[in-house]
């Protein structure tokens, strides 16, 4: 018998898009790196390296690849949910969308708690030995922030069902709603001034995008070989590129796609029409590299490698930030000197730095990376009617996936550090503390396993 990877690879059906599984891996590979290269790490603290020098901010054009990888979330999502409808039984679709939830949320919450939990305990650990100072408060606060990430894809996936109905009616109309109604909160917000109106983007412009991965599921965006079905990505690309050096040019937006510090206007907290328009260009590029993807997909060995990093992605995203701050601390501890950021002496520490970051992060994933692994896929019961046991379980389902999402964001917003003395964030204009997060979380996914897990007939 083979390694259980090239027993994987060898298994892999014809028809399975392998681009979809390269992109998913690609992007969160882009997302880690970029997180290591802005780092810039003093004695004082955490600082972010585009602010120490603003003429790299256009990198973030490049590695700003959050777009791609709820795009194939999209993608991913429409087929999981057809597939569990057609296996559905006659009668209600209600223990469908729970037996949905269940399953992308496994995949997504199963290392997520792992990780909140290790860290839950040693943050709680070092507070009551005394510690959570310098760069060790700077970690407690920083290993959550990436979970947002995690609670805007938790949303994605609540939605999915109602949005791909308004996909199936409308088509790209449904998108254009979307991203109308993305401008229009830019509109009120820049213009008439409203408060609070941009928090609506974190819905529109993430789930515009979303609806791309739709398209692209029903093979709507043009992707082939021919020349003629190319033509609609590039539009897309073409466009997207023009729409957000415009904007950035002539509007209201700043230049960077990632969050700066000390600035009044983010592109991405909360998101703006500019970071629509970047998603627009991102998804129109890949999609006009599909075809040579795929014929070096096609290879054995690299289509082995993609499995083997799929199997361990979430994983590595969820630990890359601790491995990184750990390097840090061993200098400080060491007492090897940290160069001031954007030297020469600190360029050149840096690919020595990011070496041992990536073999930090592997033994990591090493450790954890069986949490990873899906369980048995979640389908609706067999021998269900539309009065059987499991009907109603959409609402249940739903309100566990909203306060997974509450928990998981409000996390990201409040951190580790000042456990002890009850530190909150503000989440919706509530206060929530890391411990009421943690909660969140581990009941809305009790009431997601509760309400997905397949039933036996009446």
């Amino acid at each position: 018998m083979g390694s259980p990877v090239r027993v994987l690879a060898e298994a892999t059906p014809a028809t399975r898009d392998r681009y979809v599984d390269l992109l998913r891996v690609a992007s969160l590979a882009a997302v880690v790196l970029g997180h290591w290269l802005m780092a810039a790490v003093t004695p004082d603290g955490v600082g972010n390296l585009l602010a120490v020098v603003p003429a790299l901010q256009p990198l973030t054009w490049l590695l700003q690849v959050m777009p791609v990888f709820f795009f194939v979330g999209g993608f991913a999502h429409a087929l999981s949910y057809r597939s569990l409808l057609r296996k559905r039984p006659e009668g209600s679709t209600d223990s469908v969308y729970a037996a949905f939830l269940r399953a992308r949320l496994q995949r997504l919450l199963r290392p997520t708690m792992v990780f909140v939990l290790v860290w839950g305990a040693a943050a709680l650990l070092i507070q009551l030995l005394g510690g959570g100072g310098g760069l060790t408060g700077v970690t407690l606060r920083l290993v959550t922030q990436p979970l947002w990430f995690i609670g805007i894809y938790l949303a994605m996936v609540a939605f999915t069902p109602p949005l791909l109905r308004l996909h199936e009616r409308y088509g790209w109309g449904a998108f254009a709603g979307l991203a109308g109604a993305a401008a229009a909160v830019d509109v009120l917000r820049f213009a008439a001034g409203v408060p609070y109106v941009e928090f609506l983007n974190f819905a529109f412009v993430w789930l515009a995008v979303h609806q791309l991965g739709f398209l692209r599921a029903d093979g709507r965006l043009g992707v082939g070989p021919a020349l003629p079905a190319l033509r609609r990505p590039a539009l897309l690309a073409g466009g997207g590129l023009v729409g957000a050096v415009a904007l950035v040019a002539f509007g209201p937006y700043p230049l960077s796609m990632v969050g700066m510090p000390g600035e009044k206007v983010s592109n991405m907290a909360p998101p703006t029409l500019a970071l629509l328009c970047h998603g627009l260009w991102l998804v129109g590029a890949v999609e006009l590299l599909r075809a040579p993807a795929a014929r070096l997909l096609a290879r054995p060995r690299a289509w082995r490698t993609v499995v083997a990093a799929n199997g361990v992605a979430m994983t590595a995203f969820l630990w890359h930030l601790t491995a990184m701050l750990g390097v840090y601390g061993a200098m400080l501890a060491l007492d090897v000197p940290l160069p001031e950021p954007a030297t020469a002496a600190w360029w050149a520490q840096t690919p020595l730095r990011l070496a041992v970051a990536a073999a930090l992060t592997a033994v990591l994933v090493a450790a954890f990376r069986t949490f990873e692994r899906p369980t048995a896929p979640a389908t609706p019961p067999a021998t269900a009617t539309a009065t059987a046991p499991g009907t109603g379980s959409a609402p249940l389902a739903a309100l566990g996936a909203t306060l997974c999402l509450l928990g998981v964001l409000g996390l990201s917003m409040v951190g580790f550090a000042g456990l002890l003395e009850g530190r909150t964030a503000l989440l919706i204009a509530v206060p929530v503390s890391a411990p009421a997060a943690v909660a969140m979380t581990l009941c809305g996914w009790l009431l997601v396993e509760r309400a997905g897990r397949a039933r036996g007939a009446r």
